[in-house]
């Protein structure tokens, strides 16, 4: 019989540090097993610990480690501190500043840097420098200053700022509504036969691999979110392909999640295994060619190039564009010498 806990503590001395509703096609599972799939750098005795402390409440109970979650339990993971990530140091962090007025800016962010601030990464975010030049930036519907979407640590590209409250709620809702104009190039492993395409599939969080997402196909229809990436080819090189992608929808890691399911993983993206070989000779040399590839783009070859939206104020449809950052820019050219080599052989 599962126990549960019930503890004096007043709601409001606590903070939130995580909430969770479950999907409704979750099989019951101990709650500390859970929490561990969702929450990045969760030991099992942290989970536990916090159970004993009364931290861990469902549907508004206090409850143990041994607790069954079951579809659409509401889990809420409190402790007596605020969460590291809202105690926002501004840093004087240089920012590349594409667009500026009065309600907005459009900012282009170098790969390696992680967008707001979350667990193990606490400063040096774009969060930190963005309230260090701005005051008075207005909430995001999660408390995140300015931020009306974000791209990944280590991709790089644009992102639309919010400095107004009307161009928050104006430009989420273009964003929410599918108005926005997102526009990605990658280069994948493989060489992609069709010219374009569209990928459709929920992407959800991986059931064993905790940090990584995946698609979940018709018969698992209820897991996930509805997401659509369309892709057209712009350059083959052999082994790898180079891509545009456009988003409809903005999931986390949509792309790196849509790419790998055709089976065309970004290349270099560690988290979904693009850093191994997986297309190509045997020959050592050119296993040494891709691992100079590698160090000479020591990430996801991932850049989000075009953005655009309508301006919250004066209506008009704005358009921005960046170039591909050296970095990936460099690892193309290789590719272009190395495809360009082969077919003249």
């Amino acid at each position: 019989m599962e126990e549960r806990i019930n503890l004096p503590e007043e709601e409001n001395e606590l903070y939130e540090h995580h909430a969770f509703t479950v999907e409704k096609g979750q099989q019951p599972l101990r709650i500390d097993k859970y929490l561990m799939n969702f929450i990045e750098n969760a030991t099992r005795n942290k989970v536990q610990a916090a159970a004993k402390e009364g931290s861990i409440r469902v549907n508004g109970i206090p409850v143990k480690s041994n607790y069954k979650v079951k579809p659409h339990d509401e889990i809420r993971v409190l402790f007596a501190h605020p969460p590291y990530e809202n105690l926002l140091v501004p840093e004087d962090i240089p920012i590349d500043i594409v667009y500026e007025d009065d309600a907005l800016l459009v900012v282009n962010k170098p790969a390696g840097m992680v967008v707001h601030p979350g667990h193990g990464n606490y400063s040096g975010t774009l969060i930190n420098a963005l309230t260090f030049h701005f005051d008075n930036l207005p909430n995001n519907s999660s408390n995140r200053p300015g931020l009306v979407h974000r791209i990944d640590k280590d991709t790089s590209g644009l992102l639309v700022i919010a400095k107004t409250e009307i161009a928050m709620a104006h430009l989420s809702n273009q964003f929410a509504e599918k108005t926005s104009e997102r526009e990605y190039v990658a280069l994948v492993w493989g060489n992609i036969e069709e010219d374009e395409g569209t990928i459709e599939g929920n992407i959800g969080r991986h059931p064993k691999y905790r940090m990584q997402n995946t698609v979940f196909l018709d018969d698992d229809e209820d897991k996930g979110k509805h997401a659509v990436t369309h892709y057209k080819v712009l350059e083959r090189l052999g082994y790898v392909t180079l891509v545009t992608c456009k988003l409809e929808t903005g999931r986390t890691h949509q792309i790196r999640v849509h790419m790998k399911h055709i089976g065309h993983t970004l290349f270099n993206d560690e988290r979904y295994g693009g850093e191994r070989i997986l297309k190509g000779t045997t020959f050592t040399k050119y296993k040494q060619f891709v691992e100079n590839c590698f160090k000479v783009l020591p990430r996801q070859a991932l850049h989000a190039k075009t953005l655009g939206f309508e301006h919250p104020v004066t209506g008009k449809v704005m358009s921005f564009t960046t170039e591909i950052p050296d970095d990936m820019q460099q690892c193309i050219e290789k590719w272009r010498g190395y495809s360009l080599h082969q077919n003249n052989n």
